[in-house]
């Protein structure tokens, strides 16, 4: 039976021309007013003319001719059918391909299992800092990518917080033992990764599995440090060079959970050996620690003059043995962190922090942390008759 056949009905009187095919077992059969008849396709018959004639029948597809468009159109002489359809002209075309279903057109539903490899049933979770050019930190782009080389699914988030309010940078669902880019950023961008969260939940599909803690990790990512050449290494997942900071590693998080951050010793942890003993003789002394670190270049200040705070190594380290470049840095901003905060109720007090010209790393740092921190404070250039180049003043607002 193929459309265009005339056929007639087994258990009741009527036919008409197969007009197309409603899934294997339904065949719409439209009669003489135009009007289509789904039936059981075990409820029809090709018409055979000469067969019928012999044996006295006769098919309602044989002896009435088929109307045209112009008969249906045509005002009362539409059949009670034809306007209960809705007067609408059939197209076959439109009826085939409305009804008819290709199996290749099917949805592909199926999902291969994920290949396990041995080992992998411990968790481990980096976050890859990849640059396309290594040889030049400072203008090449850098990819943040998350390397999941573990046999679990990761549904993940990862954000970037200012202060205290937190940005979602990139969610989703992550393959076991496979790399995805989150973002691509510049030199331009670091600053805003200095406060990073991770948060994950890792699990199987199709099997059972050993249930993992909840990742939440906090993650301290250093600008400077995506300026250093050396610290971009060769890695069991990347060809090229890549900073990676380990998120989880043998089901151990590397970071601890958000809430359980306590900020004190976090920043204690961020100073070096020499760095402590230098705040540990000081409490010893019961000095307070800004005041004890800011010196100023003209003795005991008189009224209405600025404060001066001296932010060179040597002024306010004993010494600096045992501690590098970034160790100063981070002890440098603790101690400008901390005068303002022990000046931050006396409006109108102008700091000048002294800084030095240098490369103007400790500036870019200082301006930094005013415009994310201390935004109520303004801040200029200090004179330059009296300190140089190399010195901040700053007003607390």
């Amino acid at each position: 039976m193929k459309k265009g056949d005339k056929v007639r009905f087994l258990s009741e009187t009527g036919g008409g021309i197969v007009a197309g095919f409603q899934g294997k077992n339904i065949v719409l059969v439209q009669d003489a007013d135009g009007f289509e008849i789904p039936m059981s396709i075990n409820e029809v018959v090709v018409v055979d003319d000469e067969l019928d004639r012999k044996q006295g029948r006769t098919s309602s597809a044989a002896t009435q001719p088929k109307p045209n468009s112009t008969q249906q159109d045509a005002p009362g002489k539409q059949s009670i059918k034809a306007l209960l359809s809705g007067g609408y002209e059939n197209d076959a075309d439109n009826t085939d391909s409305e009804y008819e279903t290709d199996p290749s057109d099917n949805e592909i539903t199926f999902r291969k299992p994920v290949e396990e490899r041995a080992g992998g049933n411990s968790l481990n979770v980096y976050l890859a800092f990849v640059p396309e050019n290594a040889q030049q930190l400072g203008q090449t782009k850098m990819n943040i990518e998350l390397v999941n080389d573990s046999n679990y699914y990761l549904h993940y988030t990862f954000a970037t917080a200012e202060g205290e309010s937190w940005t979602l940078r990139h969610e989703g669902e992550m393959e076991p033992n496979t790399k995805l880019k989150l973002d691509t950023i510049t030199s331009e961008d670091y600053n805003s990764l200095q406060q990073a969260a991770f948060q994950a939940i890792a699990f199987k599909r199709q099997k059972s599995y050993v249930r993992k803690p909840v990742i939440d990790a906090k993650l301290h990512i250093e600008p400077l440090k995506l300026f250093k050449q050396h610290l971009f290494a060769e890695s069991p997942f990347y060809d090229q060079p890549a900073m990676l900071y380990t998120i989880v590693e043998g089901d151990e998080p590397a970071e601890t959970p958000i809430e359980q951050i306590d900020a004190d010793k976090l920043k204690l942890e961020m100073l070096s050996k020499a760095a402590l003993q230098k705040m540990k003789h000081d409490a010893n002394s019961s000095k307070n620690f800004a005041a004890a670190s800011a010196k100023t270049a003209h003795g005991d200040r008189k009224p209405n003059e600025p404060l001066v705070v001296d932010l060179h190594a040597h002024e306010i380290l004993e010494t600096t043995q045992g501690m590098n470049s970034m160790d100063i840095l981070q002890y440098q901003l603790e101690v400008f962190r901390r005068t303002l905060k022990e000046h931050a109720a006396e409006r109108g007090l102008k700091i000048v922090f002294i800084h030095g010209k240098g490369e103007g790393v400790l500036r870019k740092a200082i301006i930094n942390e005013l415009n994310r921190y201390f935004k109520q404070c303004s801040y200029q250039d200090a004179s330059f008759q009296e300190y140089g180049y190399g010195a901040t003043l700053v007003k607390i607002g």
